[in-house]
Order: structure tokens, then C-alpha cells, then sequence
């Protein structure tokens, strides 16, 4: 789900044609539905079609116009610090795991690059994380051990091209960036056709697992062998995915610098973390990165994009910011992506979900597992990832703070709500919870002065959403629903829309 017309779109939008797959209706019936567009459901299509399925991708909005469109696109298996803390929890056996997924993700994509020739921007690159504090040398000499020890390419750095010194970064060799929305664009061209089918503006509301699997959309169903929901967040109840994740915003922007740009890939250890890496060649663009948050939890937005632009002036020569955008991520209580059957008890319904912001090589691997499952194929990675598992031990803590920030959310919304200014106060490009009459609204007035009014009232599990003033949106604070200033769902796991309210 998503959308081409954010407030901010990114890069990748910026730069490519919008799509005319059509709109699903009446019935149809195949071997796998696909529900969500964006990489990790187009690869493991893609996946599927080549091995002779049929297979039909239903998008609520346009292709990669998601997280996969919002991404900052790194293709990497260096995931900021993850391989000696996966080596401390889980041992090497699963720690392993991870890693080789994730190299096999970067590596499927590369192979699929060449073997169908997609003009994506492919670049091989290095990828750093790195550290300016001396007090934290230690730890990335650590992370360089745990990976060199799980066969990753990894080894330590002091010296990097960024115009600031380092004490230390993990440097992971013959990675790579690209531009995903042209590399999925390409994907649905191949999927679509010989029986098989990728249809936009499609919202499936619905997944009915018996026999077979039927998928409700909003304009008819289809009736499939298996069922791949990809949609960032399910949308379906059975797994409770939204009740083990947190959701998280952050931002990026594409500018235009003079001088030489780094040819690698870098982030931060420190917060508020840093991204940063190039794209295109001969005047292309550094893509600064960072600011995280919780999803509906700022009440000014606007202040990250500020934050980015002034540390990209502190550093860099900046010509011009030419496009800005924000992302939304959600992270796993136990910190490994869930990707398997929904539940215990599903054998037709797979989910992959909470990639935590590594979504290139994640879902790219999340999908090579799942069409592996579905070929009833034995997948070296699968137990790690497994959606079913239920950690106690690992997850405990982190899924009652998880939990206890909602059941805050949920109260202390509502609580505020009785004390919410008129709409009359609400300044033109203003937006914000406030009274219209007796009632309690979510409202915005345009630059032009028109409200524009909706329940306050997210139609996901009934938490109160919040104003987004950066991307002129409603945000649920809960699990992460986005909604138009008319309502409309941007980003589930809402599939309804809020409700509006004439003037």
C-alpha cells in the first residue's frame, strides 16, 4: 500500500513514470495471490511465475509506492550492528542464518539484475558502519569479529571518505545500491501475462483459508492455492503481527552537492543516526538520511527534515535539495523479520513482515523463502525467520513495551481529546485534533483555507491518530495507519478509512 502522490515524494518516484496496471474486478482464479507490490511480494511473484505458477499481484495503490518506493535503497547484509548481538542471543547456527540470507537477497538481486538486463542503477559499493566516538571502537571491533566469524565480508576501517574522521567502522565489501522503483517496475513487467496478472488500485480486505484461499478485495475475489500477504504490516488478525512490532518514521532527502560525493555507503552508530550514500554518476545525488521516531509521536515533523539539511550544510557543499521524503519501518520485538505461514495453523497464507528498515535484502530473501515453502522446497533459513515463533524469552520484555505504549496511546489520546482547542484556531496548512461543534474531529485547513474534517478515530483497533505536519498526513500512534487529510487509507494495517465528516 501507498501512494505516488505524497507530500513529499521521493527520489525514486521523482524519477520514474507512473503505472497503468488496472484495477481488479469480478472473479478469478489462480495458484498464487500475491497481496502487495512491493519487493518482497513482486520478487517472490517473479519467483513463483519462473517456476511455472501463476500468480496474480493485487496492489492497493501503485507499484512500489510503499516502503520499497520510501526506501533509501541500500542493498547490503550490513545491517548497522546486528551480527555479534544475533551471535550472543541466538548462537551461530541462527546467527549464520541471518547473515547468509541476507548475502543470498543482495546476491538474487544482482542476478536478477543481469540475467534480465534491468536498467535499475545497479552499483557495486562498499558499505561502513561507522563510530566518531573513541568510547565505541570496541564495539565495532567486535561487530567486525562476529561477522568475519559468520563468512560475511566484512573488516575493520579508520580511514572512510567522509570529510570527518571515524575511530573505527565495520566495512562490508561488494554490496550495492540501486534504484528500487525502477528495478520493480521491471519485476511486474515480467510477472504480468501467460495467465498471470498484476492489477493497481486493488485493496484486499479479506483472506479466507480452507481448502483453497480466498482473497476479498473491494471489487471482487480471487480464489488461490496460496496466499503471500506483503503488504509492510498484515492486514489480516490471525498472527497478531501489529501487536509484535513497533512502527517507526524516518527521513531522508536527495541534494545536489559540489565536489567529490563518497562512493560508499555509511551510517551511524551514534544517534540521531546518519545515512548517507550516492547515486547516479557525473552530478548525481547524496542521499542523507536518519532522524527516527515513533510513528505519531512528534507533534512537528517538519524539524527532521531541518535536522538532515543543516548536518548535510555542516559537511557537504550543498547545492540544492532536490527531493525529500519520510519512510515508515516496523521493528520485530525479537529484532528478526517474520516470514512464514501467518499462523501455527495455516498451511495456504504466508506473511513477511518487520524487515527494520533492511527491507532490500530482507524481503528479497523473505521472498525466496516463502517461494520455497510454497514448492514445498527446503529453505536453509526458514527456522530462523519462522512467523509463528513465539519467543518468550527474547521477546518478553519488548513486547509488553510494545503493548504498554498502545494501551497508553490508547487512553491518554482519548484523555486529550477533552481538551482540544476550536477548529476555528487552526491556521491555514494546519492540522490537528480539535472541537467542531460538540464533537471531537480530526481536521485540516488547506493553504487555501478549506477544511477538511474526518473521525479522529483510526479503523484499525480504534486508537486516535495524529497530525503528521511534514507529509500533511494522519498518523495512528498504535500501529502505524496512515491516512489522507480526506481519509483515505495510505498505509495500513487499516484497510477501512476514516470517516468524513461534511461541514
Amino acid at each position: 500500500m501507498g501512494s505516488l502522490n505524497e507530500r513529499n515524494p521521493s527520489l525514486w518516484v521523482g524519477t520514474t513514470e507512473e503505472t497503468q496496471y488496472p484495477q481488479f474486478t469480478g472473479r478469478l482464479s489462480v495458484d498464487v495471490a500475491v497481496i502487495g507490490a512491493g519487493i518482497a511480494g513482486l520478487t517472490a511473484a517473479a519467483l513463483l511465475k519462473a517456476s511455472g505458477a501463476t500468480v496474480a499481484v493485487i496492489e492497493a495503490g501503485r507499484i512500489a509506492a510503499g516502503a520499497t518506493g520510501y526506501t533509501t535503497a541500500k542493498v547490503t547484509s550490513l545491517h548497522g550492528l546486528v551480527y555479534n548481538q544475533l551471535l550472543q542471543d541466538r548462537g551461530e547456527v541462527q546467527a549464520r542464518m541471518y547473515a547468509e540470507a541476507n548475502q543470498a537477497g543482495l546476491e538474487r538481486i544482482a542476478q536478477f539484475v543481469e540475467e534480465s538486463s534491468i536498467d535499475c542503477d545497479f552499483r557495486r559499493a562498499a558499505a561502513y558502519t561507522y563510530t566518531t566516538d573513541p568510547a565505541q571502537r570496541p564495539t565495532i571491533e567486535a561487530e567486525v569479529r562476529a561477522a568475519q566469524r559468520l563468512g560475511l565480508p566484512a573488516s575493520f576501517s579508520e580511514t572512510t571518505e567522509l570529510p570527518f574522521p571515524v575511530q573505527g567502522a565495520v566495512r562490508f565489501d561488494n554490496q550495492a545500491w540501486f534504484h528500487p522503483r525502477k528495478y520493480c517496475l521491471a519485476l511486474a513487467r515480467q510477472i504480468d501475462g501467460d495467465g498471470s496478472h498484476v492489477f493497481e488500485m486493488t485493496r484486499a480486505v479479506g483472506v479466507q483459508e480452507k481448502r483453497e484461499c480466498l482473497v476479498e478485495t473491494e471489487s471482487g475475489s480471487i480464489l488461490a492455492g496460496h496466499v503471500i500477504v506483503a503488504t509492510q504490516v498484515p492486514f489480516i488478525l490471525r498472527g497478531l503481527f501489529p501487536a509484535r512490532m513497533s512502527p517507526s518514521r524516518s527521513y531522508a532527502m536527495a541534494v545536489k552537492v559540489a565536489g567529490a560525493m563518497p562512493e560508499g555507503m555509511y551510517i551511524s552508530l551514534e544517534t540521531p543516526v546518519r545515512s548517507l550514500r550516492p547515486h547516479g554518476v557525473d552530478g548525481g545525488w547524496l542521499l542523507v538520511g536518519g532522524e527516527s521516531h515513533q510513528v505519531g509521536a512528534d507533534a512537528d515533523t517538519r524539524r527532521h527534515y531541518d535536522a538532515l539539511e543543516a548536518w548535510a550544510k555542516q559537511h557537504f557543499d550543498v547545492q540544492a535539495v532536490e527531493y525529500r521524503w519520510s519512510a515508515q519501518d516496523y521493528f520485530p520485538v525479537d529484532d528478526v523479520p517474520y516470514v512464514g505461514r501467518a499462523t501455527s495453523g495455516s498451511q495456504r497464507t504466508f506473511v513477511a513482515t518487520g524487515f527494520k528498515k533492511w527491507g532490500m535484502t530482507n524481503g528479497t530473501a523473505a521472498a525466496m523463502m516463502i517461494s520455497d515453502a510454497i514448492l514445498e522446497r527446503r529453505n536453509p533459513w526458514a527456522e530462523l525467520f519462522d512467523a509463528t515463533r513465539i519467543d518468550a524469552k527474547r521477546a518478553a520484555k519488548s513486547f509488553l513495551d510494545v503493548n504498554n505504549e498502545v494501551v497508553k496511546h490508547f487512553i491518554t489520546d482519548r484523555l486529550g481529546m477533552t481538551r482540544a482547542r476550536s477548529v476555528d484556531s487552526l491556521a491555514p496548512s494546519e492540522g490537528g485534533i480539535v472541537k467542531k461543534g460538540s464533537r471531537t474531529v480530526a481536521a485540516y485547513r488547506d493553504e487555501n483555507g478549506a477544511l477538511h474534517v474526518v473521525s479522529p478515530t483510526c479503523t484499525h483497533l480504534g486508537c486516535i491518530v495524529q497530525w503528521n505536519s511534514a507529509e500533511t498526513t494522519w498518523d495512528c500512534p498504535c500501529h502505524g495507519s496512515r491516512f489522507d487529510t480526506e481519509g483515505a487509507v495510505i498505509q495500513g494495517p487499516a484497510v477501512k478509512d476514516l470517516e468524513k465528516i461534511e461541514d
